[in-house]
């Protein structure tokens, strides 16, 4: 039997974004990236994918009006 760890990616905008830490939750890496991406902190979380050998998470911000 082989065992195969699956990476995980995370997209945002069109950009592929590393996994900073496997150990990390999924929102622990959005507040990681929220430092690059300040958008991030109210982003909604889709997935995962299953992307070849990869599980991908996007980040998608959120659409609200101001006022």
């Amino acid at each position: 039997m082989k065992i195969n760890l699956v990476e995980r990616e995370f997209v945002y905008h069109g950009t592929t974004l590393a996994d900073p830490n496997p150990n990390l939750s999924i929102e622990e890496v959005r507040s990681f990236y929220a430092a690059q991406f300040p958008e991030l902190t109210n982003a909604a979380i889709t997935g995962p994918e299953t992307v070849g050998d990869r599980l991908r998470y996007s980040f998608e911000r959120a659409i609200g009006s101001k006022g």
